[in-house]
């Protein structure tokens, strides 16, 4: 139970982490992925969020490092995908794409909704950078999330699936603008998108069981 919870503290300590590292380039006018694709150096920015990151929360900053061995590691990790290519991702469950104009916590209004793309391991990263830029362009949603590398036990399906969130589910000219965008990315397939309003409680798709809102 000690390992369980040493394991998922570090997972907190992590998640936590990247976020800060992403919202500081964020004010320099960066974004994590397009440094790590570019091979650039952030070193520099990655060691003040990560003094700051000690000094704010301690207990978490020293859960990371018993499961990385320096900050060299973690650097390192952060350079080769982590957090930002999702089948080299395993720190984290999910990466979370948000568009410039919206706000953090809009994926949590439960009049949102998503579209779900599902894909197989081996298409993911391809399938997510489309996704993540147009979404960073702001051409798409209001954020963007997939799921990663990292076993999750709550995974009821060997694909990886994004989830492509608009504002307003009841917003039916805005929710097909973003499928007819998704389309033009070349997700062509039929998709259904769920409202939060289901996530929220707990709705799942079973036999018999339809909690897509839209189909298309």
């Amino acid at each position: 139970m000690i390992d369980a919870d040493a394991d998922a503290l570090a997972d907190v300590a992590y998640g936590i982490f990247e976020h800060l590292l992403n919202a500081r380039l964020r004010t320099q006018g960066l974004y994590l992925f397009s440094l790590v694709e570019g091979e650039s150096d952030f070193r520099s920015a990655f060691e003040e969020v990560f003094a700051d990151f000690s000094a704010e929360y301690p207990q978490l900053a020293g859960a990371l490092l018993r499961r990385c061995p320096d900050r060299d590691t973690i650097y390192a990790m952060i350079q080769k995908g982590e957090g930002v290519v999702p089948s080299k991702t395993t720190q984290m469950y999910w990466i979370v794409q948000d568009a410039p104009s919206s706000p953090p916590d809009a994926i949590e209004d439960e009049r949102a909704g998503k579209w779900l793309i599902f894909t197989e391991p081996d298409q993911v990263d391809a399938a997510w950078r489309r996704v993540r830029d147009a979404t960073v362009a702001g051409t798409l949603g209001i954020s963007a999330k997939v799921s990663t590398a990292k076993p999750n036990p709550d995974s009821r399906d060997t694909r990886k699936v994004i989830y492509v969130y608009t504002r307003d589910w009841a917003d039916e000219g805005d929710v097909m603008r973003v499928r007819e965008k998704l389309r033009e990315l070349g997700f062509t397939d039929r998709i259904g998108y769920k409202r939060n309003i289901e996530t929220f409680a707990g709705e799942y798709a079973a036999k018999g069981k339809k909690v897509t809102y839209y189909s298309a």
